[in-house]
């Protein structure tokens, strides 16, 4: 099965071109689009109605640009909106999730920190995974103002730092192994974290597995391209110049409302 058309990507803002970078070191032949809805950063602070309102908004603007797939870069975006997205469009969806799982099946002291945005935190998704390891300790942390500060620019401010030290530090002292990022900004936060943290604290994201599970449905159900190399495109509907700099000025960003 061969299927030339692009996978989608989308996120409140330029975070998830961590997911996407994955998704491109793994299946690099595909082409993708990625769509930064920067202007309406963070999606953490507002309500389901608007989270799947805005959802929306982005994936209509990747079915005109004939995707193929879509991926829900945001943790916020698919704890609250991806129901809605699967009952209401006829395309493969995969979302993402905090990595509890892992995590909580790997815990050595059964304590577990998760790094996460208020409206993942919040959500019934997360909740109902999180029932499912009544044996683990959870402590929840919501990331207040670490997003806007990586929309900003301001990867490695002083502010940024102070901000990580208040929210790990109670994580630490509760004895956690297990630090599971509930945010696809927050991976670009790891070299800091990894400052803060003792070294016995593992890390964990979602961008490998949802790279290997876009890779499951292209050959399950979408099919692969036929191209030998195809260039992303980026779509950012706020000043583009954070985005560039993220991508270290690689690849055609293009500044687009919508």
């Amino acid at each position: 099965m061969t299927n030339d058309n692009p996978i989608g990507v989308f996120d409140s803002g330029i975070g998830g071109t961590s997911i996407w970078s994955a998704i491109h070191d793994l299946l690099p032949n595909e082409k993708t689009i990625y769509l930064a809805d920067s202007k309406n950063a963070p999606y953490g602070q507002k309500t389901k109605e608007q989270i799947v309102a805005l959802s929306k908004k982005n994936v209509d603007f990747l079915l005109e640009m004939k995707c193929k797939l879509i991926v829900v870069a945001c943790n916020t975006a698919t704890t609250n909106a991806i129901r809605e997205l699967r009952n209401d469009y006829d395309i493969p969806f995969i979302g993402i999730e905090p990595a509890i799982k892992p995590a909580a099946n790997n815990s050595k002291t059964q304590v577990i920190g998760i790094l996460a945005t208020k409206g993942t935190l919040n959500s019934e998704l997360f909740n109902k995974t999180a029932e499912m390891f009544q044996n683990t300790t959870i402590i929840e942390q919501v990331g207040y103002g670490l997003v806007q500060l990586i929309e900003d620019g301001n990867l490695y401010s002083t502010e940024m730092t102070q901000l990580l030290e208040s929210y790990l530090q109670p994580m630490i002292d509760a004895n956690i192994d297990y630090l599971v990022l509930g945010c696809s900004h927050y991976p670009y936060l790891i070299p800091q974290i990894k400052k803060i943290l003792p070294e016995h604290i593992q890390i964990i994201d979602s961008g490998e597995a949802v790279a290997r599970q876009t890779q499951n449905i292209l050959r399950e159900k979408v099919g692969f391209t036929t191209a030998q190399k195809s260039e992303p495109i980026f779509y950012v509907n706020s000043n583009p110049v954070v985005l560039d700099s993220i991508l270290e000025h690689k690849y055609n960003v293009v500044q687009k409302d919508f």
